[in-house]
């Protein structure tokens, strides 16, 4: 027997939770299918439990850094108590998810979804039929083709160790690979990264990368950088990873190898060509209203979109937009000015608008604001050596084109960047504000 509904929405995290509640509370017949447990990534294996790990990281970071300031004794990380606390916040969720689904006349399925046809879909052998799909399923670590990269473990399985190993090597360096260093690091393991780039955060500003690799040399973290793993052996418990550096090979012997390499969307078992959906190197082609361009029946958001930066508020405003449409026909387009992006580091760096270069190619004419500022207050008082900004207003018009922020309260801070560039406050109007102080914001008005 099919089952038939008005949409069908493939995933149950930000951007499925997010469309599924606007859509019902417009009275479609809405239903999500999941076969994970409900929630998705942020939730669940990236960005909140991450945080909690952090949260403990920094905290022995700051106790460390403030020795000889006034603080003594010693600090370290207890891995089980750690994890026990981000459980507390992670194992509740599923089952709260699927309470709110219901609590909104949403229907519930448990199992992969396949695509049998244009509007129909395949779900653990029930057939289910929709005017429309939303193809919501986030992201999975990309394939290395690696001789052995079915040892490696990913960000899931990083933030579900019961142990942490005493020796773990990062396949990487993007968000994974800086902040599990930091925690790992902070934790006791050795800690190596292995980048194949010239530079880690390749997304951020290269002169606060710069100033920020201070933080992971005093966290003893080892960073390779232009180094190209080959391929991974297993030797008993442990491991034994084999790369190359300037034409040079080298072998590190690990305890724990993560994919810290980058994600892509994971459309994989999804069968898209049963329903005519085209892809094109492994993204979906999507048109300006995040609809199939070859199937109109089909919509997708967030990092399965892959549209705007792979970020959580980015996958909610893209539900808010597929939604719209559904509504009320194509008319809402996403708009992904003045979006932060945020690398949870110790300490954080932060980036929002365009970058130095990328303004510079578009014929800008601005004015740079940059300082390494680890001599003012908020660097000192928090005894960090990392602090620096670097803002682009541009000329004739004072309006901010980009901020970039590296040290205490970035993540904070950056807030401020992007609500002026996506509501078009100007450098003055910045500096006219009245911040509370001392706190990370005063230091606005003085980077500009």
């Amino acid at each position: 027997m099919t089952q038939r509904f008005d949409v069908v929405i493939i995933g149950t995290g930000t951007a499925a939770t997010v469309a599924a509640g606007r859509l019902s509370s417009a009275g479609r017949s809405v239903a999500v299918v999941d076969w994970r447990p409900y929630g998705g990534t942020c939730v669940l294996r990236g960005c909140d439990p991450k945080k909690m790990l952090l949260a403990g990281a920094a905290a022995v970071d700051h106790v460390r850094r403030m020795h000889g300031h006034g603080v003594t004794g010693d600090s370290r990380l207890a891995w089980a108590e750690l994890m026990r606390f981000k459980r507390g916040f992670t194992d509740p969720v599923p089952a709260a998810r699927e309470k709110r689904f219901a609590d909104q006349g949403v229907a519930r399925f448990h199992g992969r979804a396949r695509f049998t046809g244009p509007d129909t879909l395949d779900i653990a052998g029930e057939t289910v039929q929709a005017q429309h799909v939303v193809i919501a399923v986030g992201a999975e670590p990309v394939r290395l083709g690696l001789p052995g990269e079915e040892h490696l473990v990913d960000n899931e399985g990083f933030l579900g160790l019961a142990a942490l190993p005493a020796r773990v090597v990062l396949v990487g360096g993007g968000y994974v690979a800086a902040e599990f260093s930091q925690v790992a690091s902070r934790a006791g393991a050795e800690v190596t990264i292995l980048q194949h780039g010239e530079r880690m955060l390749k997304g951020f500003d290269a002169d606060l990368v710069g100033w920020l690799m201070k933080s992971f040399d005093d966290a003893g973290i080892d960073v390779r950088l232009r180094s190209t793993v080959q391929a991974i052996d297993k030797q008993g418990d442990s491991y034994k990873v084999h790369a190359t550096r300037d034409g040079q090979a080298f072998a590190i012997d690990a305890d724990l190898v993560v994919h810290a390499a980058g994600r892509a969307p994971a459309l994989e078992g999804l069968d898209l060509a049963a329903a005519h959906v085209a892809t094109e190197r492994g993204r979906l082609r999507l048109n300006e209203y995040l609809q199939s361009t070859s199937n109109p029946a089909v919509y997708a958001a967030g990092d399965a979109a892959q549209v705007g930066p792979p970020l959580t508020p980015v996958s909610s405003h893209d539900a808010k937009v597929v939604a719209a449409n559904l509504l009320e026909g194509n008319h809402r387009k996403p708009d992904y000015r003045g979006v932060p992006s945020v690398a949870f580091t110790l300490p954080p760096i932060a980036r929002v608008g365009l970058g130095e270069q990328q303004a510079r190619d578009q014929g800008l004419r601005f004015e740079l604001h940059t300082q390494e500022a680890s001599d003012w207050f908020t660097a000192r008082q928090a005894s960090q050596p990392v602090y620096g900004h670097k803002v682009l207003v541009e000329h004739g018009t004072d309006r901010i084109l980009g901020a970039h922020l590296a040290g205490p309260h970035a993540d904070e801070v950056i807030n401020l960047f992007a609500l002026a560039i996506r509501h078009g406050l100007t450098a003055q109007d910045l500096k006219d504000t009245m911040f509370a102080y001392p706190t990370g914001a005063s230091d606005v008005g003085y980077m500009l």
